[in-house]
């Protein structure tokens, strides 16, 4: 990748202020992440249904591993659904699949999240009626939770880019770099986790009060 030029962000800042800072310093990154990310979703979601089988096969192995059971035991209980949402979308999404990586392998974590939008796309795919009722409420949780999602992408661009282009942030070796942009990518969660718990609140409520009634007015 090409390096870009980069203005860190004023210590004198506020904290809240800082990830935003970084944001529009870095908005042609940005703004690049958010079209792939959005555009490799839509485009998982146009295979899947192109090819049902594919949508299945992911709904299948959601049931083999317990996850559709566990949501059925938790949908009389949003909060705490909520959290398990939560959890698994920092943990598992945001860290394993695109933090830690890009802490070991400069851009690793782009290229897993390019792979797990496809994915997730595929798995919105619906395959009956219902599952076309879903979506209405669903999508706002989509496009909450991959901008979390996108926020952190940016932050795994930058630790690659200050990494392997330490001058990009003004320092003068690869170390530097490094913790230069473990510093950035810890900014800009801040507001990704903000979206992360928004994400997760709404769609434990949407399933359990929003969804059987659409189905019911709408089917």
């Amino acid at each position: 990748m090409t390096s870009l030029p980069i203005t860190k962000a004023p210590a004198r800042l506020p904290l809240w202020r800082r990830p935003f800072a970084i944001i529009r310093e870095n908005k042609r990154a940005y703004l690049i992440i958010n079209v792939a990310s959005y555009g490799l979703a839509i485009i998982g979601f146009l295979i899947g249904l192109a090819f049902p089988a594919l949508s299945a096969e992911k709904v299948t192995s959601l049931e083999d591993d317990g996850t559709a059971e566990l949501v059925g035991q938790l949908l009389n209980t949003p909060p705490l659904f909520a959290l398990i949402i939560l959890c698994v979308n920092v943990f598992r999404l945001s860290l394993l699949t695109i933090v830690l990586p890009s802490l070991v392998v400069p851009f690793a974590g782009l290229a897993l999240f390019a792979y797990w939008a496809v994915q997730i796309g595929i798995t919105l795919a619906p395959a009956t009626p219902d599952g076309w009722v879903s979506l209405i409420p669903h999508s706002l949780t989509f496009v909450i939770e991959l901008q979390a999602y996108v926020l952190f992408a940016l932050g795994a661009y930058l630790i690659g880019r200050s990494w392997l282009f330490p001058r990009s942030v003004g320092t003068q070796n690869r170390r530097k770099g490094y913790l230069q942009g473990v510093k950035q990518i810890g900014l800009v969660a801040l507001p990704a986790l903000v979206l992360l718990i928004i994400g997760a609140t709404w769609e434990a409520y949407s399933i359990r009060y929003f969804v059987y009634p659409l189905q019911q007015l709408l089917l």
